[in-house]
């Protein structure tokens, strides 16, 4: 642990220049105690490491120095992947590896290169969830990657939508994704690859089974066909609607995508009012009714004849809620 800190000292030096004892006490969580003894060390050891005391003082390197020793471990080299996600990073138990590994990648640039990897840390910022939901709560994330890592079988008790809702299943782990802030294991399972959600995970263990992935398995390849076959099985029907300049202007904040690209390339000529009538995918009659609804009356189903109805159902309902006592009158005499 102390050999790894002294390494992280110089290599701090080497790609940031001057620093305090503070600062660097600071970067590597220690007191400034122990940065004295290990600058002292250092010392010791005959690195060219000298101080200055004072307000603009701290430890620098003398001019032309530079350790060899930036070569990355495996376990940094994985890690070095997800440094542009430390979230993530952190999630899969790789937050002070990727940390480790983006000092070492740092200290090793030439100085303009190393200035233009901080411009872009500075100006760029990576924020996968969406703006409605902060990500998967995924306790065991850990140990799953850590069985993807090591090719190790594991068992699981798993929570599906169908019944039965909870089973165990045997699964030998190729690969994680992280879509929109949600952990999806890709594992075969009775040879057969499958997707699981990481948070439906119940109940983990990791057996001393090893397991042989195919040397000519793309998990990138195999997401985007996955992702295809979810597409095409996903919409079920299609819907004409009317919609509104303004229902237009929301859809795409609204809708999926696939309705989006849709209204643009059905859609025929505007009415005198600017609505426009459009012919568009739909996952069920149930699932579209709650979609439109987000839209208000600025979008009419105009087929097929059961979705209309419901949309008027819903309509009417709603009108009723709305038509009924003054909520003041269910309020009168409370505190």
């Amino acid at each position: 642990m102390r050999a790894s800190r002294l390494l992280s000292i110089l290599l701090l030096l080497q790609s940031r220049g001057r620093l305090t004892a503070r600062q660097l006490a600071g970067e590597l969580e220690v007191s400034v105690r122990t940065i004295y003894r290990d600058v002292e060390s250092l010392h010791t050891a005959g690195i060219p490491l000298y101080g200055e005391a004072g307000h603009q003082g701290g430890y620098q390197l003398l001019d032309g120095f530079r350790t060899r020793l930036t070569g990355l471990t495996a376990q940094e080299a994985q890690a070095v992947f997800l440094t542009g996600m430390p979230g993530p990073a952190a999630e899969l138990g790789l937050g002070a590896l990727a940390a480790a590994a983006e000092l070492k990648i740092e200290a090793a640039l030439p100085p303009d290169l190393r200035e233009g990897s901080r411009c872009v840390r500075e100006h760029f910022h990576l924020d996968a969830p969406g703006w409605y939901h902060d990500g998967d709560r995924v306790p065991r994330l850990p140990q799953v990657a850590d069985a993807v890592w090591n090719k190790r079988v594991v068992t699981v008790l798993y929570r599906r939508w169908a019944e039965p809702c909870e089973v165990t299943r045997v699964l030998e782990p190729y690969g994680l994704v992280l879509k929109a802030g949600k952990w999806y294991l890709v594992a075969r399972c009775d040879g057969t690859l499958r997707t699981y959600r990481v948070n439906q995970i119940l109940d983990l263990r990791v057996t001393d089974e090893t397991f042989e992935r195919p040397d000519d398995f793309d998990l990138a390849g195999h997401w985007r066909a996955h992702l295809a076959d979810f597409r095409s099985r996903l919409f079920q029907g299609h819907a004409v609607i009317r919609i509104s300049p303004a229902g237009r202007e929301r859809l795409p904040d609204l809708m999926s995508s696939a309705v989006v690209d849709a209204v643009t390339e059905t859609a025929g000529p505007p009415d005198a009012l600017g609505w426009i009538t459009a012919t568009v995918p739909i996952e069920s009659p149930t699932h579209a009714r709650t979609e439109f609804l987000k839209l208000g009356a600025e979008i009419e189903v105009l087929e097929p004849a059961g979705l209309r109805e419901a949309m008027a159902g819903t309509a009417h309902r709603l009108a009723a809620l709305y038509a009924g006592p003054d909520i003041s009158r269910h309020t009168a005499g409370q505190p």
